[in-house]
């Protein structure tokens, strides 16, 4: 029995810059675990220490996700050992290649019941990531997960709804979405980080993994349209409130 995270080391978005045709340059951005990563390893860390197993972190990205500084930073936040696609060649992947690499990933733990990631990566932040890795398993996912309690045939998930939570049992293998908020994740201490550098990975090439053929590419990035403002101004809330009604927002 393995408890599984999926983490994305990757250029942070604060660090990057648009160009004038829409176009992100990520050349000054530097690398790191996606911020909400933490919640989801500290999550899984407590699950994996009430089940007394291992937790894993798998990871595909660029090949600095494979640097020693790179397994350093993820080991030291919790993880028992690693498992890292590490290759330039990442980057013209789809999400659902990437999916597909994670899933294959997790099929070669064994014992794997329980995937972890969260809410949605610090680059592309598109959320997918969840139910691809779902459904290449073949397993439930549950998004907005805000925690995850052991039972003695498998897990009760307490997820974030519209008006409030709601808990969920799970019995077999499920994927988890974390939220961002669900807890507070420890930081790593320096026994931490210099005990990361002994913890088992095996990074990975491309070539020796076989992603889905997805014939999906990125043709065109595009800024949004600029919106023309009226520059109206208002010296009372009923003359603010005819106007809204007026243009038909109320």
């Amino acid at each position: 029995m393995s408890v599984v995270v999926a983490y994305k080391y990757a250029p942070n978005p604060q660090d990057a810059t648009v160009q004038a045709d829409g176009a992100i340059d990520w050349s000054r951005a530097k690398a790191a675990v996606s911020e909400s990563d933490p919640v989801a390893i500290e999550l899984g860390r407590r699950v994996a220490n009430a089940q007394d197993t291992e937790l894993v972190g798998i990871s595909v990205g660029a090949k600095v996700a494979g640097s020693a500084m790179a397994t350093k930073n993820a080991m030291s936040r919790g993880f028992d050992r690693g498992i890292v696609v590490a290759d330039d060649a990442t980057a013209d992947w789809s999400s659902t290649q990437v999916g597909s690499v994670l899933a294959g990933l997790v099929k070669k733990i064994d014992g794997a019941t329980l995937v972890l990631t969260a809410d949605s990566s610090i680059d592309d932040s598109a959320g997918m990531m969840p139910g691809l890795i779902a459904g290449y398993l073949g397993w439930p996912a549950v998004l907005e997960v805000t925690n995850v309690e052991v039972t003695e045939t498998g897990y009760v998930l307490t997820q974030r709804v519209t008006g409030g939570t709601r808990k969920l049992e799970v019995d077999g293998p499920v994927v988890v979405a974390t939220t961002s908020d669900a807890t507070s994740p420890a930081v790593p201490s320096m026994k931490d980080i210099l005990a990361a550098g002994k913890k088992p990975i095996d990074v990975l090439s491309a070539a020796d993994v076989e992603p889905a053929k997805a014939g999906l590419n990125v043709a065109r990035t595009e800024r949004p349209q600029t919106r023309e403002r009226k520059g109206k101004m208002f010296s009372t809330a009923e003359e603010l409130v005819a106007a809204l009604r007026e243009d038909g927002v109320l």
